[in-house]
């Protein structure tokens, strides 16, 4: 974490916290309050400044002064610090007891002051990097793809009518507390029960406050409050969105969940509508942002289907900011067999008609040397990295580790390592944030503090 309170440090020190905003308020205060006793005797004629001058002397003239100013200093302390230290407990168990309230708020203040961050994808690959990128700043925007028809947001899409909730909700709880029991709730899976099996908690949430606030941007927006997240999660688009595969054979594939089991060369992805509507505040965030990150995640039903809103393909081709996509780690049956890096790329740049969509490319230099055996029994391998193809396509290369450590052989992507990669890159590349620079510190400590 970015702050991390010691337990021998007394909570009302926490109010000397640089970077609160809250001393200086306080001071304002007490100026303030007297002022207005100060002015209330003077129009009462009780000449307050007089008679305070005068009980001051008598008291010089009784006593040392080494005696009585420390005396009176320390008693002055005393009662300021008492006083302090009752008004922190006091607010704390207002709002929650046991909350650590300056805490979060001088994360929150650090948080506010990093990079705006535009992450785009969907499904699991997008959830983890948020789980690191929240510990950067807290200026994120995840743009969600809403093509899902399977599974638990499928159903509810279906018998509802509103946009699939599983890939959002992944997100959500991505960018929400990992230690909150809140979170761990939003994420439960229903095991059992007519008609409640397979349905997660969170998709069931987000589908009644959809049904109640009218729109799932309201709903995400009334989750997000709950769960405390940081950032933002906003859908790519309200418009009934559905893909459509164009197979290499001739096939055509109605539905995201159906194109993998097709097993078959994707040439060319579409949506019904046709022109699909990208959301205003989609729009906005790319055109505000410090960074653009695309990807990890299904190539052809996690990325690629928010590029293929003109709107937002053609802002991110407009904007000034740095532009990575992390490419996945290993290629994915019936979507991606036999890819290269180079063709990752290239059906990025294909399907979003604009050149100006990446400046650099994240690429995995390290798998475990026991990598699992059901990769190969699935027909999944290692993207290989072809990187004279990908310096044709004026694409810069960035090989780093994006695994994190485990005996199973199983390749998994870490949030922190990934978080601390894209701090290092952007700093490294743009000057324009000056406050991104203290932010490399935090950084470092990511990968043995984030709850992966």
């Amino acid at each position: 974490m970015i702050s991390k309170r010691r337990k021998d440090r007394p909570i009302f020190l926490t109010w000397l916290m640089p970077g609160l905003e809250i001393k200086r308020w306080m001071l304002l205060t007490f100026v303030g309050t007297i002022l207005i006793v100060l002015g209330t005797a003077i129009l009462l004629e009780l000449h307050p400044i007089d008679n305070a001058l005068e009980f001051i002397k008598k008291i010089a003239r009784a006593s040392h002064s080494w005696v009585t100013g420390p005396a009176i200093l320390l008693v002055g302390l005393v009662l300021f610090f008492l006083g302090w230290k009752r008004t922190n407990r006091s607010i704390i168990n207002a709002i929650k007891p046991d909350a650590h309230l300056l805490e979060n708020l001088y994360v929150q203040r650090k948080l506010s002051r990093g990079p705006k961050i535009v992450a785009i994808g969907g499904g699991t690959g997008l959830s983890t990097i948020l789980k690191g990128l929240k510990h950067i700043t807290g200026n994120i925007t995840a743009v969600v793809t809403v093509g899902d028809d399977g599974g638990s947001s499928g159903r509810l899409r279906e018998e509802m009518g509103i946009l699939p909730p599983g890939d959002i909700r992944n997100c959500i709880a991505g960018l929400a507390n990992e230690e909150s029991l809140v979170t761990e709730l939003f994420q439960y899976r229903f095991k059992s029960g007519n008609g409640l099996e397979g349905h997660s908690f969170g998709n069931l949430f987000l589908s009644a406050l959809c049904a109640i606030t009218g729109d799932m941007v309201s709903a995400v927006r009334e989750s997000a409050k709950v769960l405390s997240i940081r950032g933002r999660v906003l859908p790519s688009t309200l418009d009934d969105m559905k893909l459509i595969a164009e197979l290499k054979d001739g096939r055509i594939i109605y539905g995201e969940s159906n194109i993998p089991e097709a097993n078959g060369k994707i040439i060319k992805l579409k949506t019904t509508p046709e022109k699909p509507k990208a959301l205003d505040e989609v729009i906005s965030a790319i055109e505000e942002a410090d960074i653009i990150i695309s990807g990890p995640g299904s190539l052809y039903t996690s990325i690629i289907p928010n590029l293929l809103i003109e709107e937002i393909s053609e802002t991110i081709s407009k904007s000034q900011a740095r532009k990575i996509y992390i490419c996945n780690i290993m290629t994915q049956p019936g979507e991606t067999d036999n890819y290269s890096v180079s063709d990752h790329i290239k059906a990025i740049l294909e399907h979003s008609k604009h050149d100006n969509i990446i400046d650099t490319v994240l690429v995995n230099d390290s798998l475990p040397k026991n990598l699992a055996l059901k990769y190969k029994a699935a027909d999944s391998f290692p993207v290989v990295l072809d990187s004279e193809k990908v310096k044709e396509l004026d694409i810069k290369i960035l090989t780093r580790r994006l695994i994190e450590e485990n005996g199973e052989g199983l390749v998994r992507h870490s949030p922190g390592g990934i978080a601390k990669i894209i701090c290092d890159w952007y700093k490294g590349c743009s000057k324009k944030n000056e406050c991104f620079d203290s932010l490399e510190k935090r950084a470092e400590s990511i990968e043995d503090n984030i709850l992966l």
